[in-house]
Formats: C-alpha cells, structure tokens, sequence
C-alpha cells in the first residue's frame, strides 16, 4: 500500500509537490527549482495557479502567519481567505482587537 501524500510549496518559484509525510529521519525538504526550503502546508492545500500572482500573494500572508491547510475531523482545513481584500480585513480587525493574525485570518465572519 502506498504511503499518504502531502503538500509542500516553494514562494518564489510559486510552486507546489505533493511528498511522503515527513517522517522520523526525514530531512527538510527543498525546492527542485530554486533549492529554497519548502513550506509544508498540509494534505487539503489546493493551490492556486502560477500566474495568479494575488492569491500566492494572499497564500504568502497566510503562511507566514502560521496557518496551514491540514484535514479537521470534518473533512477540510476550514475557512481560508482567498482575496487581498478578505486579508485586509482581517488583519485590520485583529490589530483593532488584539486577537493574534493566526485566529483572525481563519474566522469565517467578523463580528
């Protein structure tokens, strides 16, 4: 039986490799292109096309925020913002409020 597959994408080349999970004596994993580290972003990352430079600039945003794309008991990662816009606002509202970026990029609403 094969293994399970998961995502990992590299930012600058804006490209994205399903792997083996990473595993105990697994080392980190680096782009084929660039040889830039890869990010892991979990098994329900779809990603966006190469051309599509705002949503890998909205993935960008996500990811440096620490927020990933791995399955929940239900079946998917959740809510992700997929605009600029939605990132605004959402980074707006949590300045205003103090709630960490993290929390606030994966709220489905604003109250």
């Amino acid at each position: 039986m094969a293994h399970a597959k998961t995502s990992y994408v590299c930012l600058p080349c804006r490209a994205s490799y399903k792997q083996p999970y990473p595993g105990y004596h697994h080392h980190d994993r680096v782009c084929p292109r660039c040889a830039e580290p890869l990010i892991h972003v979990g098994s329900a990352f779809a990603a966006p096309k190469r051309r599509d430079t705002a949503a890998w600039r909205t993935l960008s945003v996500l990811l440096h925020a620490g927020v990933r794309f791995h399955k929940s008991c239900c079946g998917g990662p959740g809510y992700r913002p997929r605009a600029l816009s939605e990132v605004r606002e959402r980074m707006a509202y949590a300045r205003a409020t103090g709630e960490p970026f993290a929390r606030a990029l994966v709220r489905r609403d604003l109250p």
